[in-house]
């Protein structure tokens, strides 16, 4: 058994879209905003990514489609924390089919969402309003995803198959990235 399976992973879909996409397949926006409670009732704080982006540059943070680590579709340039969150600006490799498919989408506004994939690391509960404040997260991918006008439904939808996506980044990771820090258990 692998130490690494004992983590949890998490996404979180994000209602901001990204800004335009151009021809050569670079776009930018938001990937996650500090300080704003989402469906699940859970804050992201500021500086929560601070550590994981000291110790994984944004190249080495995955940019797949719709959080299937069998679906790379580019890489990110930059990923940086701001005052309001996490911006990142990423490049679609349009060599590759599906980042060609998702190019076209995006560029008509058919597809516009983000969404995290990570690992908590420290979260605080507070009791009276029922939120998870996450201080502190570990981020290893970035998706652009499908938004539907109702984040809600769509929220639920992904926290519901969260079992089978953790399932499936595990499998992958564990073949990427096999002697990742990030993946083994702190001693």
């Amino acid at each position: 058994m692998h130490h690494a399976e004992t983590f949890s992973r998490e996404v979180k879909l994000l209602a901001q879209p990204v800004q335009g996409v151009d021809s050569d397949g670079v776009f930018e926006g938001y990937a996650s905003l500090f300080g704003l409670a989402d469906l699940g009732k859970d804050v992201v704080m500021p500086g929560a990514f601070s550590d994981s982006l000291k110790k994984r540059s944004a190249a080495a943070v995955r940019l797949l489609w719709q959080h299937d680590p069998s679906e790379p579709i580019g890489r990110w340039l930059s990923i940086t924390e701001d005052r309001r969150g996490l911006r990142v600006r990423g490049k679609l490799n349009l060599a590759v089919a599906k980042a060609r498919d998702v190019h076209a989408l995006m560029r008509e506004g058919a597809v516009d969402g983000l969404s995290i994939g990570f690992r908590v690391d420290r979260a605080r509960a507070e009791r009276p309003t029922g939120l998870r404040r996450l201080e502190k997260l570990d981020l290893w991918e970035i998706s652009i995803v499908t938004f539907p006008m109702l984040p809600a439904a769509r929220v639920e939808t992904v926290k519901r198959a969260d079992s089978r996506l953790v399932e499936r980044i595990r499998a992958a990771a564990g073949r990427l990235f096999p002697a990742e820090p990030a993946l083994r258990p702190a001693r």
